[in-house]
């Protein structure tokens, strides 16, 4: 049966009992991927089905060109989808999410998409765009924003709140300084109002959520009857953990599960040193070693026994305690194991250039100034170096997805000849390479995996055969 509201009574999986023609929109999105629907419409979702937040419905707005088949397939289906919980133990679980009741592509119409921003019911406009939509050229996102916050200041309206969910150490922060920004070069007294008026809270955001297959709708269709055209997929686990600084109100999403916070940068070095910077230690290790799927890398021993000693005790020793960190840590391992999400490790392994530095680096950077280990974090950045060189222990040719993949591809082949070829890039990796601590235990692990093999590197670092 196709997922659409006229059907929605009709279907044999839980559905919104809310009536959504209620629902005005509060918040506009940028970004409606799998995160975004797995993660911060989901939280709303559960607002709604128990009666709060009808005033803080979602209108997604995208601005790439793929965006645009996402506002196709939500229109036709009446903006609902499946969100898929796929349990550790097999057990797998969709709802329909009625929290998003609009899309806009903002290229048809950029006027519309700025005159939605600047009307007074929009107080929040949240963000997932990745690491890199913050880096010049900005994303689209931020002249369509600036702009209506000019309108909004022309008017004497309030600012809404503007809350970035992407992976990134002080995102509010980020996206207050490239709103700031462009700004300036629209009108210097718009700067200065948004300074004065416009929140940017940080936030940590966590949940798995691997991007959506052809195997999964047909399973949503052949197992529950549900004709989605987009469904997402994720894990059972989510967080989000967000600065209770908003400048127009805010839904009560502590009522959701949210964790608001005075300072969340405690909770964003956990996810971003532990979670993110533990997903690099297992991708590069796990693709040269012939996995494809994450689950299959996590569940390989000598894999699991690396990544733990690497949280325990070159992570976990730079963070700050806060509630459930142990448990946060200890729970890593059997997520990554889950088989069920069938997240992939060549998605792990995209964009490096953007995450290691931000998640991995850090790390070593504090242990290197406290006297802390690094080997097991040199051992990461040295299997970056390899698997940048385009091609596996196969022979198999490896697509580096990376925005410097034209520059990072051929000092990774050259290490060959100059070992320290890769790590000598000083825009990436600073003065790492002038640090004998860390420059002597990667020489050694990158010599290894080209001489012995990812596995047999990993059994080194791990096991009796010490270098």
């Amino acid at each position: 049966m196709e997922l659409n509201a006229r059907n929605l009574s009709a279907l044999g999986i839980p559905v919104p009992a809310y009536d959504r023609d209620e629902i005005s929109v509060g918040i506009v999105h940028f970004g409606v991927g799998g995160f975004h629907r797995s993660h911060q419409a989901m939280y709303l979702d559960r607002l709604l089905a128990d009666g709060l937040a009808v005033d803080w419905g979602i209108c997604g707005v995208g601005v790439l060109p793929e965006d645009r088949r996402m506002r196709d397939v939500l229109e036709a289906q009446d903006y609902l989808y499946t969100l898929i919980l796929e349990h550790p133990d097999g057990t797998r679980r969709p709802r329909v999410i009625g929290s998003i009741v609009d899309f806009r592509y903002a290229p048809d119409d950029p006027e519309e998409v700025i005159e939605l921003l600047a009307t007074p019911a929009i107080r929040m406009i949240s963000l997932t765009i990745t690491e890199g939509g913050y880096h010049p050229p900005l994303s689209d996102v931020f002249p369509l924003v600036t702009a209506a916050l000019d309108r909004r200041r022309n008017r004497g309206l309030p600012s809404p709140t503007i809350v970035s969910c992407d992976n990134i150490a002080g995102n509010g922060r980020v996206a207050r300084r490239a709103f700031t920004s462009c700004a300036e070069r629209l009108d210097p007294a718009l700067a200065h109002w948004m300074g004065e008026h416009t929140a940017f809270p940080n936030s940590m955001v966590d949940r798995i959520t691997p991007a959506t297959t052809p195997a999964a709708i047909e399973l949503l269709r052949t197992e529950f009857g549900v004709d989605d055209a987009w469904p997402v997929v994720a894990e059972p686990f989510a967080m989000w953990v967000l600065e209770d600084d908003f400048a127009d109100g805010r839904p009560p999403l502590e009522r959701a599960g949210v964790r608001l916070v005075g300072d969340v940068s405690p909770y964003e070095a956990m996810k971003l040193r532990l979670l993110n910077a533990g997903h690099q230690g297992l991708c590069y290790f796990g693709y040269l070693a012939g996995y494809r799927l994450v689950h299959e890398a996590a569940q390989d021993p000598v894999v699991a026994e690396f990544l733990h000693r690497y949280l325990e005790f070159e992570a976990m020793p730079t963070l700050t305690p806060v509630p459930g960190l142990a448990a946060f840590k200890d729970g890593l391992l059997p997520r990554f194991g889950n088989a069920y999400v069938r997240d992939t490790v060549a998605r792990l392994c995209a964009d490096s250039s953007e995450r290691i530095t931000k998640w991995l680096l850090p790390v070593i950077a504090d242990n290197l100034r406290s006297g802390g280990p690094v080997r097991l974090s040199a051992a990461i950045v040295a299997s970056w170096a390899r698997y940048a060189e385009g091609v596996d222990e196969d022979g198999r040719p490896i697509e580096v997805v990376d925005r410097l993949a034209d520059t990072l591809v051929p000092l990774a082949r050259s290490q060959r000849d100059d070992p320290a070829a890769f790590l000598a890039n000083r825009a990436v990796f600073g003065d790492l390479v002038d640090q004998p601590r860390f420059l002597e235990p990667y020489l050694w692990a990158l010599d290894s995996l080209r001489r012995r093999g990812a596995r047999a590197t990993l059994r080194a670092l791990v096991g009796s055969d010490e270098p």
